[in-house]
């Protein structure tokens, strides 16, 4: 059985972390809506408890012992606002309730780890037992690399969909390979022994965009990819294979 499997038609997976099992879960990006009024001017009624309880469904759902949010807990990088702060807050509470909780420090998260009391980590990640997890704004510590499972969220990949007489529709995906040790090799200036795979998760939060990986000229976000990904695959959140992303 995979270290870490998704959850059918969810953006969430679990992990097989030898003591634990974990629940997942990438780019939370909790208060974005205050944050989509302020910089852009569009006006949303806030989402957070719909987040808690798609996050509470899916908690009983996979009945984990921890639950790993893999970076941007929060939306605001300079420090949340009232709204984003009790969202988090009350989330945490919840899921506390139920699981451990481990933060993996994302580039949205700030100083978050002044004011919560869960486990945050660096922000060049963490390794689990066999898995390794890392936001991905960054490049990763070398003990997740070593993992046999790298985990990584900041890119929301996407994938653009197109039908016979031109219509379009962006889909939420993940990107699943081997993990190429050349860039961070050069990256560090020392070798590395890994045959890790490399699974980028796709974004929890549906509103917060992402890079649409299969159209030319969209640029990635982490500084490690698309090299550092190998043979990647696509896989729509029901399952689907997708192929070679940049061939789709």
């Amino acid at each position: 059985m995979a270290l870490v499997e998704p959850v059918p038609g969810e953006p969430a997976a679990t992990a097989d972390l030898g003591h634990e099992r974990a629940l997942v879960v990438a780019d939370y990006h909790a208060g974005i809506e205050a944050a989509l009024r302020k910089e852009q001017g569009v006006s949303l009624d806030s989402a957070a408890e719909q987040r808690r309880d798609h996050l509470r469904t899916l908690l009983d759902r996979t009945d984990p012992d921890r639950v790993v949010f893999l970076g941007d807990l929060m939306e605001s990088i300079a420090g949340p606002g009232g709204a984003e702060r009790g969202e988090i807050e009350v989330l945490l509470e919840t899921v506390e309730e139920r699981a451990a909780v481990t933060l993996v420090k994302g580039n949205h998260d700030g100083d978050i780890e002044s004011w919560v009391d869960c486990e945050v980590t660096p922000g060049d990640g963490v390794r689990l037992g066999d898995v390794g997890f890392a936001h991905g704004h960054t490049w990763p510590a070398r003990e997740v690399l070593e993992s046999d499972v790298v985990c990584v969220g900041h890119e929301h990949p996407c994938v653009r969909l197109e039908d016979s007489v031109g219509g379009s529709r962006v889909e939420r995906v993940w990107l699943r390979g081997e993990l190429d040790p050349a860039p961070f090799e050069t990256h560090y200036g020392e070798s590395l022994t890994t045959d890790a795979e490399l699974t980028v998760f796709p974004g929890f939060n549906d509103l917060s965009g992402g890079t649409w990986v299969n159209v030319e000229g969209q640029e990635f976000l982490a500084p490690f990819l698309p090299e550092g990904l190998r043979d990647g695959e696509a896989y729509l959140l029901d399952g689907t294979r997708l192929g070679a992303y940049a061939e789709i």
